[in-house]
């Protein structure tokens, strides 16, 4: 399809090429972006930017993707299965990573995609060791945005999460002034991305380009976040004001990260330094709970004298490979052992998923 919209075959994985073709012959943008070596760039966001000028694009991106699947992960997995135990073997790292979180490697199975629908199909090929057991997801709900209300004590925040009310529609009825009922999946959808963006420090201009919306509406999005959580505004200049001060920020559990270029000369630098700051403790504190959760449950399994076993771990979720006659008194200890990690005013909600392969518990 790619090679029919060009009128001519070329090497679809050659950014010099594929520039050519998109801008020089099928002229889909006056002005391309170039690359600081002076070519065209053909990068994701770029391309995603442009998806809506021609099927082109959208063909480009699903051609990646399913490259990237086949390259790294059905060409390399089977590789990676252990000739002694038949199974994959992945490497974990407790200090490869300034978020605290651990790292997966050789091969990395943090990556495993769960996304789009043709990357889901590899879930599926990580099963339990026989038909006697199940995998079980046990998965942190929106932990990073729990954390977030939790070290900020915004009380609108602590409000929705302690109700048991969707944070999303919440956030959402209060950027766009409507009451929760009126709150479309649109709506709700903008809001979700303003959530977890607000984490990252995200500026108007990084809103306006993720939404696709005009500049002065993703400020004003981001204007009345504030407003209406302003416990989270202050959390924000306390926490960078610290760094400034000090040279580091903690996680609730007193491990610092040191922001190097905090007091930089360079707005650019501070800039990154300040996102850094602010996000650090939230994530780092997430981070944190999962390593803590799993040194409990796998107490709390051994305690017990459960044969099932914790098997993997991606980012806020562990991996168990459950025994089906454990499942009804297991189930209940992994979620309390997970829940009850560090103390909060937030409540934690642990989501468990079963199934006879990994995408089916996810």
């Amino acid at each position: 399809k790619i090679f029919e919209a060009a009128g001519h075959e070329f090497n679809i994985d050659s950014p010099k090429q594929l520039g050519v073709v998109l801008y020089d012959e099928m002229e889909l943008e006056k002005n391309p972006k170039k690359t600081a070596t002076g070519q065209y760039s053909t990068r994701e966001a770029e391309l995603e930017r442009l998806s809506h000028k021609h099927q082109v694009i959208a063909d480009v991106l699903d051609y990646r993707n399913a490259r990237k699947l086949k390259s790294v992960y059905v060409d390399q997995l089977p590789l990676a299965v252990n000739s002694n135990t038949g199974r994959v073997h992945t490497h974990y790292s407790q200090v490869w990573t300034a978020t605290g979180r651990i790292q997966s490697n050789d091969p990395n199975l943090q990556t495993i995609p769960v996304r789009k629908e043709r990357g889901k199909d590899i879930r599926a090929a990580f099963v339990p060791r026989d038909e006697q057991h199940l995998i079980l997801s046990a998965d942190y709900s929106q932990i990073e945005l729990r954390v977030m209300a939790e070290l900020s004590g915004d009380e609108s925040m602590l409000d929705a999460f302690q109700s048991g009310e969707d944070i999303h529609s919440v956030t959402a009825s209060k950027v766009y002034k409507v009451g929760v009922d009126e709150v479309t999946r649109e709506m709700r959808d903008k809001a979700k991305t303003v959530n977890f963006g607000i984490i990252y420090g995200i500026s108007a201009f990084g809103l306006q380009q993720r939404l696709n919306i005009p500049r002065h509406e993703a400020s004003e999005l981001i204007e009345n976040y504030f407003e209406k959580y302003p416990g989270v505004q202050s959390y924000i200049d306390e926490t960078i004001a610290f760094a400034k001060a000090n040279g580091f920020v903690e996680t609730s559990t007193g491990r610092r990260r040191y922001i190097r270029d905090i007091n930089s000369k360079s707005r650019n630098v501070v800039n990154a330094a300040e996102r850094l700051a602010m996000n650090s403790p939230i994530q780092g504190t997430a981070a944190d709970m999962l390593k803590i959760a799993m040194i409990r449950t796998h107490k709390a399994l051994v305690d017990g004298g459960f044969s099932t076993k914790m098997v993997l771990t991606v980012h806020d979720e562990i991996v168990f490979d459950m025994a089906i006659s454990e499942q009804e008194q297991v189930m209940p200890v992994i979620e309390s052992s997970m829940k009850s990690t560090l103390p909060m005013r937030v409540p934690i909600e642990v989501e468990l998923g079963v199934g006879r392969n990994w995408l089916e518990a996810h």
